[in-house]
């Protein structure tokens, strides 16, 4: 029997079909969605910074300075709850959501509402050099998903409010709530339209709005523009886009390339062992690599490169300006090194942070070069400090124009529109041109689960094929006869194929009515002929689990097959007609243009 709870709620889900449209409906979720998202951000920000207080101001590692084994302590404990509370492999923030965009219609498990709010703290304010946006995005989308699945809203509305919940949980960390909106459209792959515009300005509201109620006017960056934009600064942004260029392409490469050397690894214990005395030997060298970094960004855009490195083994050198340089290129080397091996460990969090923390680095290094190379150069190092952060971000992210407008916003840096865009543009187009994928899609792109902008392909992501495959089709064995064949199958079905399997299931070859036909009845061919005698090969095949719809389509194009068999480990399962499979891409193209 229903409870008084569920009876008042089924109640209010009919009132709400009767008196408010979905439209508005939306825009109400919208504004609760930001609200929540950026309860999240919040949350996660004050436990981590929690964390690091407390650990800043125990006796034992401030005072001593051992702070770099506090990584492995934090990545130990993460470790226990991972495989005592949440029984799952921690996955990818930013990837988990592209995932459940494309293939789980808008559908995130209720864990990944409070475990983010949990690992992340643990990882960050340990010292792990990751940072907290992913794992904020990743708490508001689930809080997202799980409000519309239970307010019965459909999947579109449902992956809009996941968007939604993007925007709000940045718009709350970076109180930039143009950025975020763009953010949810560049990497969610949004569709800019109105239906999408206002659910979006809605939630970023909402965020930031969360945001300044619980911690005032304190912002990330406390930073004042000083010094605007020179023309003849121009070749030496161009300089720094194609520097952020190089350094996107080696922080994406260097990602994939210590996971992979993490692989050999099995045991998660390992995995935390190496991992943590990896990052703590790396903290001892380079400090500010320790945690998120945005005291380092702050103490460089404040001119301090002395505070941003913090005590190190390189103090007594530290009044020559080029040890200087030597060591903050040596923090943009090692901060992809450090971050990646620290997910490597077993550690959650981010890529966003720890991208702009490399870039604020090596647009600060740039700065200085030119400013001591003796050829009367000067530049504003603070500028390029900020403007190394956007190179990074539209390289690593393919994000230009969430580069720029974070950028502008969280600094009020207006006035550098134009640098923003000469070098964001740069690192942009030369990343693009030479990694295909981010870090967040290449393993989606490689499983044909990625949502593009691109119409065609988005409903081709979309669609599933267990919805194509079609399993009436009569089997047939090799050695059976030609009579077996027309009393059992042929008699007995509405298909003019027959597909021919042997004793295991593996598919053997197909057998169409055009074949038999001038056989048929011919009865003196029922039992001294056999199915062998008329099978032939298939035009081609398509692999359950390795093939994408996309390559499925492509197959029917290039073999003219009008019915392609399905193999899944070997064994026949069924057919894809191309009736049935343009028939659903139709109705999914549909529900994207009216979208």
């Amino acid at each position: 029997m229903p409870t008084l709870q569920q009876k008042l709620f089924t109640k209010f889900i009919k009132w709400r079909y009767k008196n408010i449209s979905n439209k508005t409906f939306t825009h109400v979720l919208a504004v609760i969605v930001g609200l929540l998202a950026g309860l999240a951000a919040v949350t996660l920000k004050n436990l981590t910074y929690f964390i690091e207080s407390a650990l800043e101001d125990g006796i034992v590692f401030s005072s001593n300075q051992l702070y770099f084994i506090l990584p492995i302590i934090g990545l130990t404990l993460v470790y226990l709850y991972v495989k005592f509370v949440h029984k799952e492999k921690l996955e990818h923030a930013i990837s988990s959501i592209l995932f459940a965009l494309s293939k789980k219609k808008g559908i995130i498990n209720l864990k990944k509402i409070y475990t983010p709010l949990i690992t992340a703290p643990l990882t960050v304010g340990f010292g792990g050099s990751v940072g907290l946006l992913g794992p904020a995005v990743a708490s508001g989308s689930a809080i997202s998903s799980n409000l519309g699945q239970l307010l019965h809203v459909n999947a579109k509305t449902r992956k809009l409010l996941i968007a939604c919940a993007s925007a709000g949980a940045i718009s709350s960390i970076f109180q930039a709530p143009i950025a975020a909106i763009i953010f949810a459209v560049e990497v969610f792959s949004m569709d800019f339209t109105m239906v999408s515009m206002l659910p979006l300005l809605l939630s970023s509201i909402s965020g930031v709005l969360t945001s300044y109620f619980f911690l005032g006017n304190e912002v990330l960056f406390n930073f004042s523009l000083a010094d605007s934009f020179e023309v003849n600064d121009t070749l030496f942004y161009i300089i720094l886009g194609i520097g952020t260029a190089i350094a996107s392409v080696y922080f994406t490469k260097m990602y994939f390339g210590i996971l992979k050397l993490f692989e050999p690894l099995k045991s998660p214990k390992y995995r935390l062992l190496f991992g943590g005395l990896a990052i703590g030997v790396m903290l001892y060298f380079i400090p500010p690599l320790y945690g998120e970094g945005f005291d380092f960004i702050n103490n460089l855009l404040k001119g301090d490169h002395i505070a941003a490195l913090g005590s190190n083994p390189f103090d007594g050198y530290m009044d020559n300006i080029w040890v200087v340089i030597a060591l903050l290129f040596g923090l943009t080397i090692f901060k992809a090194v450090a971050m990646t091996t620290t997910f490597a460990a077993g550690g959650a969090g981010g890529i966003f942070i720890p991208t702009m923390v490399m870039g604020s680095a090596l647009g600060n290094v740039v700065a200085k070069i030119i400013n001591n190379l003796g050829f009367g150069f000067e530049v504003s190092e603070s500028n390029f400090t900020l403007i190394g952060m956007a190179g990074l971000i539209a390289g690593v992210l393919h994000a230009p124009l969430t580069a720029i407008f974070l950028i502008a916003e969280i600094t009020g840096g207006y006035e550098l529109f134009v640098p923003l865009m000469i070098t964001a543009a740069i690192s942009y187009l030369i990343t693009k041109n030479t990694l295909d994928h981010t870090i967040y899609t290449r393993e989606l792109a490689e499983q044909g689960a990625l949502l593009t902008h691109d119409k065609d392909k988005n409903v081709l992501t979309v669609m599933r094929l267990d919805d194509v495959i079609e399993r009436d089709f009569k089997t047939i064995t090799p050695d059976m006869t030609l009579g077996e064949m027309l009393h059992r199958s042929v008699s007995k079905s509405t298909r003019n194929l027959y597909p021919v399997v042997n004793q295991d299931h593996l598919l053997v070859g197909i057998v169409l009515l055009d074949d038999i036909r001038e056989f048929m009845f011919d009865t003196t061919l029922y039992d001294t002929t056999t199915v062998s005698t008329f099978m032939h090969q298939p035009p081609d095949v398509i692999f359950y689990g390795e093939d994408s719809m996309e390559k499925v389509m492509a197959k029917f194009q290039k073999s003219g097959a009008w019915n392609l068999p399905v193999i899944k480990k070997g064994n026949y399962l069924g057919f894809v007609s191309k009736s049935k499979l343009l028939t659903a891409y139709r109705k999914e193209l549909i529900n994207f243009t009216e979208n």
